[in-house]
């Protein structure tokens, strides 16, 4: 008996200082920025990491959202944020990617300081289930006959669902109108009382609505188990595999070790195997890029998203 306890306290130990040693600020709050509005893909995975950060891990974190300008408004502000590893804020690509491209604008790709990115979600077009568009055809055949006259939501100007209608006009030799909102949150109203005709969103909206939407197609290699009817763009023959990264981002004063310490938290946060499960079960992509892999990752996808710009026509 004295072994087995001994032996058990050890273990207990251990856990302890394990939990203890992932805490990157046990004293203090980390604050961490969306900026977009409540009920998003973004707002939701931040307050998953919190519940795990503070039950798990013991680290005291508090969501915060801040919307405006489709994520600018924060983003603008990052820089000036204290760099002392308490602040973060949440990042999307192609959206830092692609929005200093507008006038007005006031960042560059160069001022986001991302350290970790955690999930992809995959474009998803939809409709309401009202809608008289059954299929991804029936959209196609509508926009083709009346050029201009089909309108589908999405969150952000200069953002992953922005440049996804403008490659369903391309690919689809279509012209559709793209009209955004400040955040998935705030377009599901309007496109489920069919105040547009569509949207143009992410696979986890898809699935959490589609009882009220309809889904026509989506970005992915293969079909989804949780829409096993819905079709991918590939499949109707659209050589299309695409949609927005997600992750955090600290100030570029903050010191290498705690943008590290932090990164390494993030990713232990996404490594959670119930949330894990919770979040590809609702569509999304769960993925893994901590700092040491960063520049890499941005050289793949600032020309990627630059491409895609061209192809719109909106830079030459």
């Amino acid at each position: 008996m004295k072994v087995f306890s001994l032996i058990k306290l050890a273990v207990l130990s251990f856990s302890f200082i394990s939990v203890v040693s992932a805490q990157p600020f046990p004293d203090k709050t980390i604050q961490y920025i969306i900026p977009f509005p409540p009920a998003g893909e973004s707002d939701l995975v931040a307050r998953y990491q919190a519940d795990i950060s503070a039950k798990k891990f013991k680290q005291p974190m508090v969501v915060m959202n801040r919307a405006g300008a489709g994520g600018a408004l924060v983003w603008s502000a990052l820089n000036t944020y204290p760099a002392d590893g308490t602040t973060v804020v949440g990042v999307n690509i192609p959206h830092t990617i692609l929005q200093p491209l507008q006038e007005g604008i006031q960042y560059k790709t160069d001022d986001i300081n991302a350290i970790y990115y955690y999930h992809f979600t995959p474009d998803a077009l939809m409709v309401s289930a009202d809608s008289p568009y059954k299929t991804y055809q029936d959209l196609i055949a509508a926009a083709k006959k009346d050029p201009g006259k089909i309108n589908l939501a999405g969150s952000a100007q200069y953002s992953a669902n922005h440049m996804a209608v403008e490659r369903l006009n391309k690919l689809a030799g279509v012209k559709i109108n793209y009209v955004p909102f400040k955040g998935t949150g705030d377009l599901i109203t309007a496109l489920i009382g069919m105040h547009v005709d569509g949207a143009m969103g992410y696979l986890p909206l898809a699935i959490q609505q589609k009882s009220k939407v309809r889904t026509l197609a989506i970005a992915t290699e293969k079909r989804n188990p949780a829409l096993p009817d819905v079709p991918t763009f590939k499949e109707l023959g659209l050589n299309w595999v695409d949609g927005a990264y997600r992750g955090v981002a600290v100030p570029k004063a903050t010191p290498l070790v705690l943008q590290q310490k932090l990164s390494d938290y993030f990713a232990q946060l996404n490594a959670d195997s119930e949330t894990k499960k919770k979040l590809e079960d609702s569509g999304f992509v769960i993925v893994d890029i901590p700092l040491s892999k960063m520049p890499a990752f941005m050289k793949e996808k600032i020309p990627q998203a630059m491409e895609d710009a061209k192809n719109a026509g909106m830079i030459k």
